[in-house]
């Protein structure tokens, strides 16, 4: 029987056990390697706080990509969803805690025996995997407990990077305990349980994105009364959703082929088209999701530094946007004096005995210190991979199974997702998708790419492990009508 052992319990790799279960059709086991937050559920779905809503209406969200209405249809089984008019539901923003239950019912029903025969199982395993190491024409999978677990193919799932730590941080700061280094190690149950720290005290939030809502929220959740004050380098908050008007001018047939140049210029061109018409040009971003990644693909990689450097920052607050009844929430604080938010670089961070100061240098070269009893780091994922403190990432690097992309934002891979090793061959073990490939395809967090890699990498899987018995197949011909067409 054939091993895939899975490293990472959320969406990315409880999809992929899912369409594993799905569409084999010879014997199989996966194993699906999970820490730290619940199986199914991952970072992004673990909260237990219904303030946390998804960002994308419930239309557009259907983990099952061949079944585009899926979680519409679940969402009926719900007595809080049962009588809900259609219209309505659709573009409802779901809490993402009862994403995380959609999640892990689809986990469960899908990884149960079929029968007696024994020729599908899957094995859960918590805990944290630290290195794969070749073992003949299979591989072991390490993990940080002792255990090992051998494997004929292994997908690399893990999600978002933790956050890069602040090399302007004093070695003091890291040790303090108001100073929270990750937003999603459970910050906030430490903030109730330290009495030092009580809702009185002053707080700051690094970061204005989409992390920091998550934080303002969970703040606001619990009658938080001192001042909050996020800080980043421009001060952009995340936009609302809208209701769009119907563009058919844009884009054009040969937008994936153009420059980047032509690219801002065609942008700003739209942009002003539809201001003129009191329109938000947010809708040019919209409808360039479906080419986003192939332009991205055929950008040079001085385009791509270009575009990171420039209009990136840009880019990701209209694309990355937020509930409008979430927007009304941080604009209410906003007004309210309840949420201060500054723009500027942060020029160090510093423990004075209970409490921390931030030292913020604006676009005019003044600094202003910023004092509170709580900071939260929300400035997202490392983005430097090479640097990431994981141990598997780094065992991986360093023995050359993998290596990073051109712009060192995750790992190298080849259309079929399978990993490039520091050799620059296709591997033979390793496979990755997600965030680990934000270097290569750009738009890699949304569900909408996601449950489309899901498949795609299910299907590479099987395809992989029924090459090395000929004549047998794990991916059945009628399946390949499930398979959307993804630029990878």
């Amino acid at each position: 029987m054939k091993t895939i052992v899975i490293i990472g319990g959320g969406f990315c790799g409880t999809m992929t056990a899912v369409n594993l279960a799905r569409f084999r059709t010879g014997a199989l086991r996966v194993v699906l390697v999970n820490h730290k937050f619940p199986l199914g559920r991952g970072v992004a779905y673990s909260t237990t706080q219904s303030e946390h809503l998804l960002n994308v209406a419930a239309r557009n969200m259907s983990a099952l990509a061949d079944h585009p209405n899926h979680l519409l249809d679940w969402l009926r089984t719900r007595s809080e969803y049962a009588d809900v008019p259609e219209a309505t539901l659709r573009e409802t923003f779901i809490p993402r805690k009862t994403y995380g239950d959609y999640l892990r019912s689809l986990l469960l029903w899908y990884s149960r025996p079929l029968d007696d025969s024994a020729e599908f199982q899957v094995d859960f395993i918590d805990g944290e995997a630290v290195d794969v190491q070749r073992q003949g024409e299979r591989c072991i999978v390490l993990l940080a407990d002792g255990q090992a677990i051998e494997a004929d193919k292994v997908l690399l799932a893990t999600g978002n990077q933790p956050p890069a730590e602040l090399s302007v941080a004093s070695p003091e700061v890291l040790q303090h305990p108001g100073y929270f280094a990750s937003p999603w190690d459970g910050w906030q149950k430490q903030l109730r349980d330290n009495p030092q720290h009580g809702a009185t005290a002053d707080a700051i939030v690094l970061g204005t994105g989409l992390t920091m809502v998550d934080a303002l929220l969970t703040l606001l959740a619990h009658d938080w009364q001192g001042r909050i004050t996020a800080v980043s380098r421009h001060g952009w908050l995340p936009q609302s959703h809208f209701k769009g008007i119907e563009y058919p001018d844009f884009p054009p047939a040969d937008v994936a082929s153009m420059s980047l140049e032509q690219l801002v210029d065609l942008l700003e061109e739209h942009c002003d088209r539809l201001r003129k018409q009191g329109a938000n040009p947010a809708i040019v971003v919209d409808k360039m999701r479906p080419h986003t990644q192939r332009i991205w693909q055929k950008f040079s990689v001085a385009e791509k530094r270009e575009f990171c450097r420039r209009y990136a920052a840009r880019w990701n607050v209209i694309r990355h946007r937020i509930a409008q009844q979430i927007h009304q929430r941080v604009a209410e604080a906003a007004s309210s004096g309840k949420l201060h938010v500054v723009a500027g670089s942060i020029e160090r961070l510093e423990a004075d005995g209970p409490r921390l100061r931030v030292v913020v240098k604006d676009a005019n070269g003044d600094t202003r210190a910023l004092e509170a009893g709580v900071v939260v780091n929300c400035t997202g994922p490392c983005r430097s991979f090479s640097k990431v403190p994981v141990a598997l990432f780094q065992n991986l690097l360093g023995s050359g199974l993998v290596q990073v992309d051109d712009l060192d934002m995750g790992l190298r891979v080849d259309t079929d997702f399978t990993a490039i090793d520091a050799a620059g061959n296709r591997s033979d073990l390793l496979y990755a998708m997600g965030p680990l490939l934000h270097g290569t395809l750009w738009e890699t967090i949304a569900v909408p790419e996601l449950r489309g890699q899901a498949l795609r990498v299910a299907q590479t899987l099987l395809e992989a492990c029924a090459a090395a018995e000929p004549g047998h197949e794990l991916w059945p011909a009628t399946a390949e009508a499930a398979v959307l067409e993804y630029c990878i």
